[in-house]
This record gives structure tokens, C-alpha cells and sequence, in this order.
């Protein structure tokens, strides 16, 4: 998972970096609503903790400007205002959840794993898409009462292709989401990887498979229930 933070308080900037490494969730800071604008425009990221009071441009603009740009990534926007009116202004630019400074880790963690749900189900640390399912804690890839544990990267891909469930995930944002923006990483590393997977997806027997679109990108194939 890629996290963005934005955020001009470096010190509980960094330390909310440190708390999403502890997590293995690859990581970038921002300190000024402008850089965090620049960033967040890539599409390259699964959420976003945008705090409100930013210079150059505000959380609350940056997220009017990323809905404008039709970027759907999850926002958490944090501040140090409690007021209920101010609530309202974040979730009405655009931010998908709110917390208010000071805050406990492990609620902030919750919160970004809530926000990562799409077409997959996430329950705990379990994604299920038909009756595959993924455990996020072990990396491990689940066929019944069969399993097969997941190296670092190939877990990343299938992680990203079941949060989309049977959504199209293009190459390229498998590139950005799994390798870095600045990696040197092509296309065949990424059939590389999916390759792999299908031949864990075969040896767990499986009936959801990876399909491709031809010259975009994979996708899970699931049977009608």
C-alpha cells in the first residue's frame, strides 16, 4: 500500500511516516499543500492523510483541486479544529474521513484500512474476493483449506487486484503502487510477477484467476455465484 502524508508539522510528520514503515505501507512526505497537490495528481497512491492547515494551499482546496481533477484516491484529512461546522467543510471538499489532532495510532491505521475497501471485502486483516482470500498479516493466499505464502511484491500485486476486485488495474499503476514512481521497473516486471501469481493460483486450485486486457492491464476473473 502507498501512503501519502501531507502534513507541515515535521515532527508529527515524520513520526506518522515512521508509524506507516512499521506497517510496511510504502511511504512519501509532504510538507505544503502545494508539493502535496503535485504528488497527490500522480493517481499513484491508495490514501492520503491531508492535514487542513498547509502553506502554499490549504488541505481544504487540495482536495476541492484533486475531485476537480477526477482523482478518487481516499482522503484523511486531519486538523486541529473539533468544530462540527469544520467537519462539514472537509467531507464537503472532497475528504472521505476526518480526525481530529491529538489522535491515537491504531484508530488512525483502522481508519486508512476502512478507507482502502473497494470491490474487494475487507474483514480484519482478510481480503475475499469469491472465495479467494488473501490474509494481509502473513501474506499468505487462501484457497479453501489450502494456502501459499506470497513474497513482498507479488503479495503487493495481488493485494491491489483484489482491492479492485474485478476492475481492470492498468500496468502502469501497478508500476507506481508497488515499485515507485521512480523505480526503473517496465511492463515485464510486472508480467513477471503476474505470472507468478497464476501459477499460485493453479497450484491452490483455484477459480478466480487474473485476467489480462491486452495492453492495459489485469484484472480477477471471478465466477458468477
Amino acid at each position: 500500500m502507498r501512503i501519502l502524508i501531507v502534513e507541515d508539522e515535521r515532527h508529527l510528520a515524520e513520526a506518522l511516516g515512521q508509524i506507516m514503515t512499521e506497517q510496511r505501507y510504502q511511504t512519501d512526505v509532504v510538507y505544503d499543500g502545494a508539493g502535496g497537490l503535485d504528488y497527490s495528481l500522480t493517481g499513484q497512491y491508495d490514501v492520503i492523510v491531508l492535514d487542513v492547515m498547509l502553506p502554499k494551499v490549504d488541505g481544504l482546496e487540495v482536495a476541492q483541486r484533486l475531485r476537480a481533477a477526477h482523482v478518487s484516491t481516499p482522503i484523511l484529512m486531519l486538523t486541529a479544529r473539533d468544530e462540527v461546522a469544520d467537519k462539514i467543510s472537509g467531507l464537503d471538499c472532497g475528504a472521505d474521513d476526518y480526525m481530529t489532532k491529538p489522535f491515537d495510532a491504531g484508530e488512525l491505521l483502522a481508519r486508512i484500512r476502512a478507507l482502502t475497501r473497494r470491490q474487494g471485502e475487507v474483514v480484519g486483516n482478510v481480503i475475499t474476493v469469491g472465495e479467494l482470500s488473501l490474509r494481509l498479516d502473513v501474506r499468505c493466499l487462501m484457497w479453501g483449506e489450502d494456502s501459499v505464502h506470497l513474497g513482498f511484491k507479488e503479495f503487493e500485486v495481488m493485494r491491489l487486484l483484489m482491492l479492485n476486485g474485478r476492475a481492470v488495474v492498468p500496468k502502469e499503476d501497478m508500476i507506481a503502487k508497488v515499485w515507485g514512481l521512480e523505480s526503473e521497473a517496465e511492463d515485464n516486471n510486472v508480467e513477471v510477477y503476474i505470472s507468478f501469481l497464476r501459477k499460485k493460483l493453479a497450484f491452490l486450485h483455484s477459480n478466480v484467476t487474473i485476467g489480462t486486457l491486452r495492453k492495459v492491464g489485469y484484472f480477477l476473473e471471478v465466477p458468477e455465484e
